[in-house]
């Protein structure tokens, strides 16, 4: 049977010194960030999602951004070796979670690089992003990893945002959304669908045609709701400021073992 688990992980109170690559640093309200973050988790929660907090890494700024430290295929947990070095100290309560929950795990390994954000999954395909976080060897090792599993690995450039689920994700028929100026070749998706707003292109499916995405996108969610889905709507500001979204702030674990 499917799980509905859902990893996440507190903000820290040095949220606001997180890293920023792709825009303009401004400031982040600390209290303003936990409000968002709690009614996100609530949710996820209304729509039957079980959340499992990981452990605080209050040291790390990034580390509420939790889905960039683990990828899940099946029952298989990749742990990640983040591309930024200030994030890797993220993982290890992030591995503890996931091997709590019995998955098998594995790890990308020096020199391999992988930053959660630029793996997205569709059916078997898993589009791996080559950027700016992730490089060769943490694509073939995530290649390596999920290929025996029935995986099909697809490398794709990302040079436009910070990961491949900055610009892209996925409805639940497997049509590819995302806005132009932030996809690097839409052509590499057999079926894409452009959105008119670059928080448009982040979806979280929540099963049954619901789909978890941020206030910033009024016309997608508009679009969205007239081809037959739910949009679900969560206020991200905040860390949107950071460059997260709301697929960052979760690891959904679909595909657990009884």
């Amino acid at each position: 049977m499917p799980s509905r688990k859902a990893l996440v992980r507190r903000p820290g109170p040095r949220l606001a010194e997180g890293l920023v690559t792709h825009i303009e640093r401004e400031p982040v309200d600390a209290a303003r960030a936990a409000r968002q973050w709690e009614a996100y988790v609530e949710a996820l929660r209304t729509h039957g999602w079980e959340t499992i907090e990981v452990d605080p890494a209050d040291d790390c700024p990034d580390s509420v951004f939790v889905e960039d430290t683990v990828v899940m295929f099946r029952n298989v947990a990749l742990i990640t070796r983040p591309g930024a070095e200030s994030r890797r100290e993220e993982t290890a309560g992030v591995e503890e979670a996931v091997a709590r929950l019995g998955c098998s795990v594995n790890w990308i390994w020096e020199p391999g690089t992988l930053d959660g954000g630029d793996v997205l999954k569709t059916g078997d395909t898993v589009y791996v992003g080559r950027g700016g976080r992730t490089n060769a060897a943490g694509v073939q090792q995530a290649r390596a990893a999920f290929e025996p599993l029935g995986a099909r690995v697809v490398a794709v450039p990302v040079s436009r945002v910070l990961h491949l689920k900055s610009a892209v994700t996925a409805l639940p028929d497997g049509t590819v959304i995302g806005h132009i100026p932030k996809v690097d070749t839409p052509s590499l998706y057999p079926r894409f669908l452009p959105v008119p707003e670059p928080s448009g292109g982040h979806v979280v499916q929540l099963g049954g045609g619901k789909l978890l995405m941020a206030a910033s996108a009024p016309k997608t969610a508009e679009l969205l709701a007239d081809l037959g889905f739910e949009p679900v709507v969560v206020d991200i500001g905040e860390f949107e400021k950071l460059e997260g979204s709301v697929t960052c702030l979760s690891v959904r674990l679909r595909e657990l073992y009884a």
